[in-house]
């Protein structure tokens, strides 16, 4: 099995945009609000929406399951009060759900979080929980910074973010850490914003102990790490100035590294300096970068190519496509089996 760890719905109907615009406009008029009975979108243009994009690309790449989360750009935590975005979580978790619903041997649910700048995480608590528990998710997606490019909340390893944590141990699911748009005109959002974020997160997790009071806690770095893999003597060498345990003891039982690296050598890299064990599949399609690829004839994100272009054992290329995303999300397997049955 080909099980894709990090897809976004970025090509949901058109009416989720102008809900949301309508409720970004009640920010200044409250009888503005939209319901959320008013969104308005029907299962056929759910269909159309995934039969022509997502769909295709899985039959036509060779992959089996996509776990899918609302779209990373469009969570925008940096817009908007608790309850604001307490309706966007979940109008845009319910669509997610929808999806999963009509297609349950093609994708499973990865929930967004209404996470809001200044406000305790614990406000994330029970949307998490109705997630998991109602709509069958297994994961969520965290972003370190909801202020959109200004970094103005605690570092993930700061107290701040335990409640959240608890109950994702609790709940055995993983976060994938994954930044939304940026404000700050400095970052270009995928280019800049997106790998930042990653690297960032790695960095405050080689300088706290946050495992240490966590040990079955688990994050899924996108984008390959960021800068990670190509700086590991970087973070290896800081980690041994400031009497850090080694890297593979201080973070690689809990932070995990997936394959949206969008060529070659830098999957080469990734697989070189990163145990397999902690390497999941992935390609963010239809995501940051849609293009083809001039020098190669085929689509930036096709990664399914680079991964089997790999010289590794088919025991180790069948632990990257699908048995450490079923290790890393705990949940993946059984509602799995349950989707198909219902089926």
């Amino acid at each position: 099995m080909i099980i894709d760890c990090h897809g976004h719905y970025t090509t949901a109907p058109k009416e989720l945009q102008i809900f949301r615009d309508r409720q970004l406009a009640a920010l200044t008029d409250a009888a503005r609000r939209p319901a959320d009975k008013d969104l308005g979108i029907s299962d056929d243009q759910i269909r159309e929406s995934l039969e022509g994009a997502q769909l295709k690309l899985q039959r036509q790449r060779g992959t089996d399951v996509t776990i899918f989360s609302p779209r990373a750009a469009g969570m925008a935590h940096q817009f908007g009060d608790e309850a604001t975005a307490a309706q966007w979580a979940r109008i845009c978790n319910g669509l997610i759900h929808r999806a999963v619903q009509l297609y349950p041997e093609n994708f499973i649910g990865v929930c967004q979080l209404p996470q809001v700048s200044g406000v305790s995480p614990k406000t994330c608590i029970a949307e998490l929980e109705r997630c998991v528990k109602e709509l069958g998710f297994i994961g969520c997606n965290l972003n370190p910074d909801p202020s959109g490019g200004w970094w103005k909340d605690p570092p993930l390893t700061d107290r701040y973010w335990y409640p959240l944590y608890e109950k994702m141990v609790e709940l055995d699911v993983p976060a994938m850490v994954h930044v939304s748009s940026t404000c700050n005109p400095v970052f270009h959002a995928t280019g800049a914003h997106y790998i930042n974020g990653d690297t960032t997160a790695f960095m405050q997790f080689v300088t706290a102990d946050l495992f240490k009071d966590f040990p079955t806690l688990k994050f899924i770095i996108p984008h390959g790490g960021g800068a990670v893999p190509y700086h590991w003597g970087r973070y290896r060498g800081l980690a041994l100035d400031m009497r850090r345990p080694p890297l593979e003891q201080l973070v690689l039982k809990n932070v995990f590294f997936d394959t949206c690296v969008y060529h070659q050598a830098g999957i080469d890299l990734l697989t070189k300096v990163i145990p397999i064990e902690n390497i999941l599949f992935a390609s963010e399609m239809v995501g940051a970068v849609k293009g083809v690829d001039p020098t190669t004839g085929f689509n930036f994100d096709d990664t399914k190519r680079y991964v089997d272009a790999l010289s590794l054992a088919d025991a180790d290329k069948a632990r990257i496509f699908e048995g450490n995303a079923k290790r890393v999300f705990g949940r993946l397997e059984a509602q799995l089996k349950k989707q198909r049955k219902a089926a």
